[in-house]
């Protein structure tokens, strides 16, 4: 780890900024952003270096060169399992039509003769290699039904119909995948659903060069696609960021804001409750004079008013003169 931070020592990377996007444009898979660069300056140039010798995905040059040899040999095997497949399923392809076809129609001798034979063939060889256990490891595993593989394949057909069958095959698969092709064209193209045989014919020779066309192009929209929404993730980081911010700004405003006004606010409400009080009173007083005046008389009010003007005036005389007694006894 020394040596290699001695390396990206002595490298010229250029500026801070350029080098943060170089290092994520290098490693798409990873979940940095900026933020988390800036910090660790001797990562960012570690991460830098190490750019130059791996890819994208993170494998090293050697790897990704043995990945790919790797590939190529599982394309080759790939390719010989689906022509081996194909044929095969396109044989018992053959063999269904045929079963649907003859309770439809009168099959003529010979074309029975030739898919029965392809049939039995077919069933023979499938069970042969059902039973051959040269390729297991359990050699002392028993037969089924106790047969054997050269049993088995003493049930093939007559040499002589094998030869027929064998002669007339190559053109009836050829009809066969010619008639899926164009069933594949018209799903791929459906323009081409009411085009002449001729014309399809050309349409198909150029078909999987199209598709190879088509396929690159899919191939070329996943990765940008993948592009894309690694920079939408980023963006999102950032957005994500930025909002918390915001959000901090926006509380840190409101308080001291609440803080600024509080003060206004309650001398507010204490005004509007010392007007509320006097509204309230006044209303009390007013209910007293209505009690007043539905209960009295105007001559009988303006009598106990004088009477309580005459009490409140003998009222320092009265104390004064039980004072008076109380000295005196």
């Amino acid at each position: 780890m020394a040596n290699v931070l001695g390396v990206t020592g002595a490298l010229s990377f250029g500026n801070e900024d350029s080098l943060h996007q170089q290092v994520l444009a290098s490693f798409p898979l990873c979940d940095m952003t900026e933020d988390d660069l800036r910090p660790n300056p001797q990562l960012c140039k570690l991460l830098a270096t190490l750019a130059q010798h791996v890819d994208k995905t993170g494998l090293t040059i050697p790897l990704k060169t043995e990945l790919k040899k790797a590939e190529q040999k599982l394309q080759i095997q790939r390719r010989r399992w689906l022509r081996s497949e194909t044929l095969h399923r396109s044989l018992q392809e053959i063999i269904q039509e045929y079963s649907v076809q003859k309770h439809r129609s009168t099959v003529q001798p010979d074309q029975k003769m030739f898919y029965e034979t392809m049939e039995r063939c077919l069933v023979v060889t499938m069970c042969a290699r059902q039973l051959d256990l040269s390729n297991t490891t359990k050699q002392d595993q028993p037969f089924v039904l106790g047969l054997t593989p050269p049993q088995v394949m003493e049930l093939m057909p007559s040499e002589k119909n094998v030869q027929k069958m064998k002669q007339i095959l190559p053109r009836e698969l050829e009809e066969h995948l010619k008639k899926k092709c164009l069933s594949f064209l018209s799903y791929y193209q459906p323009e081409c659903e009411n085009q002449s045989e001729g014309l399809k014919s050309c349409k198909l020779s150029h078909l999987s060069t199209q598709m190879d066309k088509d396929k690159k192009r899919v191939e070329s929209l996943m990765e940008s696609y993948h592009e894309k929404a690694v920079l939408l993730q980023r963006l999102t980081q950032l957005y994500l960021s930025e909002m918390t911010k915001c959000v901090q700004l926006l509380q840190s405003l409101i308080l001291e804001r609440c803080l600024t006004i509080q003060a206004d606010l309650d001398k507010k409400k204490l005004d509007y409750f010392e007007g509320k009080c006097e509204l309230v009173l006044q209303k009390i007083k007013d209910e007293v004079a209505g009690i007043q005046l539905d209960t009295y008389t105007a001559n009988t009010i303006s009598a106990h008013r004088k009477i309580r003007s005459w009490a409140k005036n003998l009222r320092p005389w009265l104390r004064s003169t039980a004072n008076f007694e109380k000295r005196s006894t």
